[in-house]
């Protein structure tokens, strides 16, 4: 049996983030192909986690400048190791080249965290970003190095994968594009969805924790719900997300229809409830879960240039509207509230974006592909990605005694 450590950054968290919905989604992924899976993280568990146990999946808890984890790997002697996030190839990667030279190393982003650090500075800063303020960002340095020492990196977006060929030169053989593997939308799926006319309110949804989520309540909570509100006075906007802070339950305002609701267990159920998804995302990476949520569940949305970034093809329609300016958001979000024609549209848009933008079969079986192909040809690949084999020599020296000094002053404390 295949066999693959994925070495987690948090333990996954489905219902509470995009990134612990696809993290779920690749563990079902190596399920259905007959992997053999431990799932290992130095987190705390959490309320939120997913049952992984219950899939099949062994959950096994690690430490970080511990040298137990070279024991661990030494017994379980995984043919392929996924790290989740570059701050877990930077963590662990140097042991599992030093222990299981032959794993293929995956690195799954997640999104560029760099990409949207630099992008939440520019912002926060109020100047335009560029590209230069992205390379010279020491976020974008780390996590470039960790895309060169890993075998493969999965991309979750288009535009991440042209940012990182253009502006980076990484090499093609070193990327895999891999978008949400979601199930497509059929006729039956469409027809139980509730119609229009039985759909009310306004929903946003989003871990709290998440700075541009956070940022869009902002937005939306001092600029564009008075908007929308003062124009349709009868509505509510629902918001939902995991760990809302005191911060953002003290902005919890009825009157103005303005409802802070916390965590739901079943985003799907509450998307369905309501007629509009707004999503004013000003900053950020990778694609955004509350938008391919609202498709999937026929919720039109309205968002913004960076919210849409990486879910459009060439030749199709927004699941509603994509608009950047407070006003125009408004404006938009309030006709498409109002007219049932625009909304059917935007549904049938949203469809076609699902069933051709996140081909769930067609993206799996390139990966499983992809991986095998490499690893039966591993040696040359390696050698090919000469800048990867640099890096990883250099990284294990530095790493390596890093590490082992922490330990030892672990053990004297």
């Amino acid at each position: 049996m295949d066999s693959i450590l994925i070495i987690g950054n948090v333990w996954p968290e489905p219902n509470s983030s995009a990134a612990g919905s696809r993290m779920l989604q690749l563990i079902q992924l190596f399920i259905s192909k007959g992997f053999k899976i431990t799932f290992a993280s130095t987190a705390a568990e959490s309320e939120h986690m997913h049952d992984i146990n219950a899939l099949g999946v062994t959950k096994t808890t690690i430490a970080i400048n511990d040298n137990s984890f070279d024991n661990f790997v030494n017994n379980l002697k995984p043919q392929f190791v996924m790290f989740d996030r570059f701050m877990s190839e930077e963590q662990f990667g140097w042991r599992i080249a030093k222990h299981c030279p032959k794993a293929l190393r995956i690195l799954n982003t997640e999104d560029l965290h760099s990409l949207r650090k630099t992008r939440e500075e520019a912002f926060k800063k109020k100047i335009d970003f560029t590209y230069s303020n992205l390379k010279s960002s020491d976020m974008a340095k780390r996590e470039i190095a960790s895309i060169y020492r890993s075998d493969i990196s999965l991309i979750i977006s288009s535009k991440e994968i042209d940012i990182l060929r253009n502006q980076f030169n990484i090499r093609k053989e070193l990327l895999q594009y891999l978008p949400f593997l979601l199930d497509p939308i059929n006729t039956q799926t469409k027809n139980n969805w509730k119609p229009y006319n039985q759909r009310s309110h306004f929903i946003t949804i989003g871990n709290f924790r998440h700075e541009p989520n956070w940022n869009s309540v902002l937005y939306l909570k001092e600029t564009i719900w008075p908007l929308i509100k003062k124009e349709l006075p009868e509505t509510e906007l629902h918001i939902y997300g995991a760990y809302p802070p005191p911060k953002a339950t003290q902005i919890h305002n009825p009157k103005e229809g303005f409802h802070i609701k916390g965590w739901t267990k079943n985003a799907a159920e509450v998307m369905q409830q309501a007629r509009i998804c707004i999503a004013p995302i000003r900053f950020g990476a990778g694609i955004k879960g509350k938008l391919s949520e609202a498709m999937l569940n026929g919720t039109p949305s309205i968002t913004t240039t960076i919210g849409a970034e990486g879910m459009l093809g060439e030749d199709s329609d927004w699941n509603g509207f994509i608009k950047d300016k407070p006003e125009e958001f408004a404006k938009a979000a309030i006709k498409l509230y109002n007219n049932e024609n625009i909304w059917n549209q935007a549904q049938q848009n949203g469809i076609e974006i699902i069933n051709t933008r996140f081909k769930k079969e067609e993206l799996s079986n390139k990966l499983i592909q992809r991986i095998f192909k490499l690893k039966d040809n591993l040696e040359e690949h390696r050698y090919q990605n000469f800048i990867g084999s640099m890096l990883q020599h250099h990284t294990m020296k530095s790493t390596e005694f890093m590490s082992r000094w922490i330990e030892e002053k672990n053990k004297n404390n």
